[in-house]
């Protein structure tokens, strides 16, 4: 006798993928009708399920044991920080049924969702950014299915369940969230950017190409390699304080983290002096090679010392123990490029220092660091000279230029600055991205536009063409 072996079939990527989008769906189906107060309330349960102190703990150090990247105390801050500044910007703006009306030009603008968003996120942020975006996403009535990073998985995951947890305390259908399930492989997160109507990509730049390469609409982020200028007229310590508590908050894990500064001549030692009663060391020429031995293995950034504390790398390195008491470590440079690593993104509590003869050089090598890497994320300048702070964004290819601020809180949106909250920061086709602004709810929505007659509104000939026929005839 024949005895037939039953053997389950394994569903492969796409299958499953087909099935979390037809969840996806049907959860957006049911939750079609609300209105703004009701999705707001659904975009307050999201906040909630993370802002909830004991949930902001629990997935720090779970974060932190998963990816040895950052520490706990700053990742709790990040969490509760990042979403309350987000819930807040989010409870002002209107997502659902008519949004504006412009009577003057006859307009009406209807927003309505734009679908299944594939949300890949990053191991440096995997409680935070995938909250992040769901908050942006639910605002407009639309469902997210999140695409975590494999070493931030368990993070991602815990956080997932709280929001649908959270959706399901208020009756709102809880597959407005979802997580592609483990191993999480790039096959699957591919299956999923084929299969949603909008890709939402934060963390690394083979992510970020993935996704503009996926055929569906894609949304990307840049590299971060903030140089700031400490200019002539700056204050100090005010500025030293500020560079400090933005480099070492978690480690140097923010893309938007201080990679170099650049002092003008005039100030250089007072500044130094500044950032070393700041927190920081100044390394020796001799120590500077160590510290670049330490930090970069094969032409690649050393997971043992990246957005760990100081004292790692100063015991790599064999620095001595002022070194290791430090906050942070500096080096000075004077070239850019791959034959000067330094110049780059660090990921460490490594702060590159250039010397400037004045402004103009200051403001040109700050164009020449971010050509080498960080072009269109950002750069700052402490200064009282505002015609400094305007001439740098005249002529500076980036989409944010911070005055007088620590990167790390306001490059993401701060309570004392204009730009919204987010984790996405957007690095317009400098950084090969296609928005040049940071990530919101305006990103989830489709608008429709009701166009009605207005008076007649067409100038004459003249009106348009003189002056170029004044000048140059017709």
């Amino acid at each position: 006798m024949t005895v037939a072996t039953r053997v389950e079939a394994i569903p492969d990527d796409a299958s499953v993928v087909s099935a979390l989008v037809a969840k996806a769906r049907a959860a957006m189906r049911a939750f079609a009708a609300a209105d703004q107060a009701r999705a707001d309330e659904a975009v307050t349960a999201l906040a909630w399920s993370l802002y909830k102190p004991e949930h902001a703990k629990e997935l720090a150090e779970l974060a932190v044991a998963d990816t040895g990247l950052g520490n706990v105390p700053d990742k709790i801050v990040k969490k509760q920080r990042k979403t309350f500044g987000t819930l807040r910007d989010l409870l002002r703006a209107k997502s659902v049924g008519i949004i504006e009306e412009d009577p003057a030009r006859g307009i009406i603008k209807w927003a309505k969702p734009v679908g299944v968003v594939a949300a890949i996120t990053p191991s440096t942020n995997p409680g935070a950014t995938p909250v992040n975006k769901a908050m942006m996403a639910v605002k407009g009535k639309n469902a997210i299915i999140i695409a975590p990073s494999p070493a931030g998985y368990r993070t991602t995951a815990r956080a997932a369940e709280w929001m649908r947890a959270e959706l399901g305390k208020i009756g709102a259908p809880q597959d407005l969230v979802q997580i592609l399930p483990p191993p999480a492989s790039k096959a699957m997160t591919e299956a999923l950017m084929e299969a949603a109507d909008l890709v939402v990509a934060t963390g690394s730049q083979d992510n970020v190409r993935r996704a503009y390469r996926s055929g569906t609409p894609a949304i990307g982020v840049g590299t971060g390699n903030a140089p700031v200028i400490i200019d002539e007229s700056a204050d100090l310590a005010d500025a030293a304080r500020k560079i400090c508590a933005s480099k070492t908050f978690d480690n140097a894990t923010s893309c938007s983290s201080e990679n170099a500064v650049v002092i003008l001549a005039s100030v250089y030692d007072k500044a130094v002096a500044a950032l070393i009663e700041a927190g920081g060391y100044m390394a020796t020429s001799a120590e500077k090679a160590r510290i670049q031995n330490a930090l970069w293995v094969g032409g690649k950034l050393n997971r043992a010392v990246i957005a760990k504390e100081c004292a790692a790398i100063a015991r790599l390195a064999e620095l001595p123990e002022a070194a290791r008491r430090a906050r942070f470590i500096m080096v000075e440079e004077d070239g850019v490029g791959r034959e000067h690593p330094f110049s780059g993104e660090k990921l460490s509590l490594v702060l590159t220092v250039y010397r400037a003869a004045d402004f103009a050089a200051a403001a040109a090598r700050v164009r020449e660091i971010l050509e080498f890497q960080g072009l269109g994320h950002s750069c700052g300048i402490h200064t009282k000279d505002m015609a400094h702070a305007r001439q740098l964004a005249e002529e500076t290819p980036v989409v944010r230029v911070l005055v007088n601020q620590a990167h790390t809180f306001g490059n993401g949106g701060g309570f004392d600055n204009g730009l919204n909250f987010t984790l996405s920061m957007g690095c317009g086709t400098w950084g090969g991205n296609s928005i040049a602004e940071n990530l919101s709810y305006k990103h989830f929505l489709n608008v429709t536009h009701l166009v009605t007659p207005i008076p007649e509104d067409k100038p004459s000939e003249e009106a348009l063409f003189g002056r170029y026929w004044a000048r140059y005839g017709k």
